[in-house]
């Protein structure tokens, strides 16, 4: 064909001109993706460099908790009132009326007898009158007398099962270390074999036990995928405000918890008595996931019998009123008032398709130490 290429030459020629270009942009793309990626793992270094995770507090759990009629909590006793002064009696003239501190030997010296019991009568009003009111029992020692505020340090082991793009099984455990006014409160899941799990994530709450409750100071979730590369996600707390995993500062409401700590919180309103277990009921709790900030409200569906290794089990079934959005995690909650109002069932929800469910598979242990005192901040001589 006179004047130009024939059409297999020119499609040969295309073809080597695309196959020139694409040698020319693999090594382009793949220096982009190793620059990234390399920029990822810098980024996280100085995250972690910055900011350790906190150590892990270690416990001895030395004794299995049993289930046992949740303690009642008796109302505080009514102030005593005085009863309202009755006026004396009228002694006879030859009864000399004496003051208060002399009122007592009245008998003794009234020389008529029929005066002797109206004298004693009336002394004994007039000291009883004179007499002090008790205080009042503090609301601190009521607290104290009816019931623990905070469980012992606990151990809870549970059987895994979930859908993450197909069925999925596994292991995990939540694990909560108190020691005086430190807690710490970890949810550790691993998907696959124990030994080589497919997929592990950390969630890890610490912070201070004060007379408001929960009050968490930092919060690290930690996950690992097989063949893939460690994430973490970070949030720190000041006060009212809180650094985002994405460095943005934020203020948070009093009462603020993290994904890890809300679970402690709601055991805590229960042994209170704080917060009802009543079907319908709504509680809010302040939170602040990874992503953003909720007003979380869960609400008391009603009770639920389980069957655990421990035998039947009633419980009270807890469910948020609305899902997280953004990839953040929701979870609903089963509580056990004859285990300290422990978490004995969670499952916890990314969306429809991807979730776990933690069902106990073993009674808790826990740690024989006793209940710390939480005393106020300004008397802590740990808190500035």
């Amino acid at each position: 064909m006179a004047g130009g290429l024939s059409p297999k030459p020119a499609a040969a020629a295309t073809r080597r001109r695309a196959v020139w270009l694409a040698c020319l942009l693999l090594p382009v793309l793949l220096a982009h993706l190793w620059l990234g990626e390399a920029v990822q793992r810098l980024r996280q270094g100085w995250s972690e460099a910055a900011a350790p995770m906190p150590a892990r507090m270690v416990v001895a759990y030395v004794r299995e908790l049993k289930a046992a009629a949740p303690a009642v909590r008796a109302p505080a006793p009514p102030a005593p009132r005085r009863a309202p002064a009755q006026p004396p009696k009228l002694m006879p003239a030859a009864a000399e009326v004496l003051p208060v501190e002399d009122a007592a030997s009245a008998v003794v010296v009234a020389e008529p007898e029929a005066a002797v019991p109206v004298a004693t009568e009336a002394a004994l009003e007039l000291i009883e009158l004179s007499r002090p009111l008790p205080a009042e029992p503090a609301a601190s020692a009521v607290l104290a007398e009816s019931g623990p505020e905070w469980p012992p340090s606990t151990l809870l082991s549970y059987r895994l099962s979930g859908n993450y793009r197909g069925e999925v099984h596994g292991s995990a455990q939540v694990e909560w270390i108190r020691q005086g006014e430190r807690y710490q409160m970890h949810l550790d899941v691993a998907i696959g074999p124990s030994f080589a799990p497919l997929i592990s994530r950390r969630m890890s709450s610490d912070g201070r036990l004060t007379p408001a409750g929960v009050n968490p100071q930092r919060y690290d979730e930690d996950t690992r995928v097989m063949f893939s590369q460690r994430r973490r996600s970070t949030l720190l707390f000041h006060g009212d405000r809180v650094t985002m995993p994405n460095g943005r500062v934020e203020p948070v409401p009093a009462g603020v918890q993290d994904a890890a700590s809300q679970f402690v919180q709601l055991t805590r309103l229960f042994l209170t008595g704080a917060e009802p277990l009543r079907a319908g009921h709504v509680i809010d709790i302040p939170l602040v996931l990874p992503k953003r900030q909720y007003l979380w409200r869960y609400e008391v569906l009603g009770e639920e019998e389980l069957q655990t290794p421990m035998g039947p089990l009633p419980t009270w079934h807890l469910k948020p009123s609305k899902a997280a959005g953004g990839g953040d995690l929701s979870a609903e909650v089963w509580i056990a008032p004859s285990l300290q109002y422990l978490p004995v069932r969670l499952r916890i929800r990314q969306d429809e398709q991807t979730f776990i469910d933690l069902m106990l598979n073993a009674p808790p242990k826990q740690a024989d130490q006793p209940a710390a005192p939480i005393v106020e901040p300004n008397q802590s001589k740990e808190n500035p």
